[in-house]
């Protein structure tokens, strides 16, 4: 995921926030002025922009328009001349506007740059709020104005995440290749998707991520452009620049005078957001290797969980959660609070090595508290809700599902049609699943429905009206007949 911070020659700036879904930054240009001041602060705590509209146009204070003022310390100082590629054709092409993916890293900072060189474009940077945490969201604005961007925008889309994408993946109930719960896969979709529709509000030509070409992850950001916007230009500079490795990168800031992260390289490659957290690279590279201890950072040692189980309670309705312990909550705040209550009994740990789109295998290890008690909840109240043929059919396109999540399909007709089916099936699956967590496993200990299909008059050994035991002589003769057959004809009879 990438995103961009506003680097212009403006000095006059307007900060604009249209609803709660996120932030939306934007300046007005001056035609005559080639500088622009540095906010220092404004990153420090995220939380105290969401949801605020800001307008700034004195030098030393941004004043809110929601209840409380944020203080910007505005530099005079910081003289950053302009980019003499966004006046003219760049080295590979012309662009006019550019929407970048950005997330503040080393590769993303780098890319700001190459793209005015490379195409004399604008570049405007977009990060989105999926739950990764507010430490990655810190100071993302002056990093994106040091590589030279003209804009920032940042959303908030934790809740239309949860909903839109997590909540049906988890009513069809599709798992990729036995254990993948698709945490990447989802998210992004819904990132391409706000691409376009930011790109759309800055009258952007185009949109480029930092996707490398051995990953899934190129493959769903360009299918869903490709879906909601096929007018748009995509640029990956993974698979056009010369750039090899860390350390070109760190050439190429240093002869732009982008300024490289000092943030201390981790050496896994995480991608975190309210669904899970995934682990590559290292020794995870080695599939005879056992993670180290120190890796997990979302969920405790199952060893060092509490020695007492802890008992939850899921509220379902038409096969979607809506409760914990009996506490209604939004999509993103019910999955944040099973994520803290699955995290410390450590729940929802998987290692497995799977097959990239891309053709080759890789290993991957996800952890995922909620995620893992939310399918638990859903498969048990199935089990009372859903018949024999309906189920079967279910979990047989549950894998098809998951697949075409998996490629970057979302917005392929043929998801779309599969969804309107899981909606249909599922809208009887309403009630409630209470499961026992303790030491990394999750079992279930209740489950109740008002649309029931178990009877218990049926399902008892005791005789009863309305299932006679003579009546399975008859069946069993006709059941097992073609057997029957099979067996008088090799034997003769």
């Amino acid at each position: 995921m990438a995103q961009s911070k506003a680097l212009s020659s403006y000095a006059s700036l307007n900060f604009h926030c249209r609803n709660r879904d996120g932030l939306h930054y934007n300046h007005k240009p001056s035609s005559t002025q080639k500088s622009i001041a540095s906010f220092q602060a404004l990153g420090a705590k995220w939380s105290d922009l969401r949801g605020c509209a800001l307008s700034g146009r004195t030098r030393n204070v941004l004043q809110t328009r929601c209840k409380r003022a944020i203080q910007a310390v505005l530099s005079s100082d910081a003289k950053l001349e302009t980019n003499e590629a966004t006046k003219s054709k760049g080295l590979r092409g012309q662009l006019n506007k550019v929407v970048l993916a950005y997330s503040g890293g080393l590769d993303t900072s780098v890319i700001v740059p190459w793209l005015r060189e490379n195409y004399g474009c604008e570049v405007v940077c977009f990060t989105a709020d999926v739950g990764q945490g507010l430490k990655e969201l810190e100071g993302l604005e002056e990093k994106a104005k040091a590589s030279g961007a003209c804009q920032l925008v940042v959303k908030d889309l934790k809740e239309e995440f949860v909903r839109d994408y997590i909540f049906p993946c988890l009513r069809a109930g599709a798992i990729y290749e036995r254990k993948y719960l698709l945490g990447t896969s989802m998210a992004r979709p819904v990132i391409a998707k706000a691409m376009v529709d930011v790109a759309k509000e800055v009258g952007a030509d185009a949109v480029a991520h930092g996707c490398t070409g051995k990953g899934n992850d190129q493959v769903r950001f360009e299918l869903t452009f490709f879906a909601l916007n096929p007018e748009l230009n995509v640029v990956a500079p993974w698979r056009e620049w010369d750039i090899k490795g860390r350390e070109d990168a760190i050439e190429y800031a240093k002869k732009h005078n982008v300024p490289v992260p000092v943030t201390k390289k981790s050496i896994y490659s995480r991608d975190r957001n309210l669904w899970h957290l995934s682990h590559e690279g290292d020794i995870l590279e080695d599939p005879a290797n056992e993670p180290k201890k120190d890796m997990y950072m979302m969920s405790v040692d199952p060893e060092d969980a509490p020695n007492q189980p802890e008992f939850v309670e899921i509220g379902i309705e038409s096969g979607l959660p809506i409760s914990v312990n009996g506490k209604k909550l939004s999509p993103a705040s019910l999955l944040s609070e099973l994520n803290e209550i699955g995290g410390r009994h450590g729940i929802g740990r998987i290692d497995m090595v799977e097959n990239r789109l891309v053709g080759m295998k890789s290993r991957g290890v996800y952890e995922t508290p909620g995620g893992s008690i939310l399918f638990t909840a859903a498969r048990e109240l199935e089990s009372l809700t859903l018949d024999r043929e309906t189920m079967q059919v279910k979990d047989s396109l549950a894998l098809k599902y998951a697949e075409l999540v998996y490629a970057g399909r979302w917005f392929d007709p043929l998801r779309e049609s599969m969804d309107a089916f899981m909606e249909k099936i599922t809208e009887k699956t309403t009630g409630s699943v209470t499961l026992k967590l303790y030491k990394g496993s999750v079992s279930v200990t209740s489950r109740t429905s008002p649309n029931s299909l178990y009877r218990q008059d049926i399902s008892s050994f005791e005789s009863g009206q309305i299932y006679d035991q003579a009546d399975a002589a008859g069946f069993i003769r006709l059941y097992g007949l073609p057997m029957k057959v099979r067996a008088m004809l090799e034997k003769g009879i």
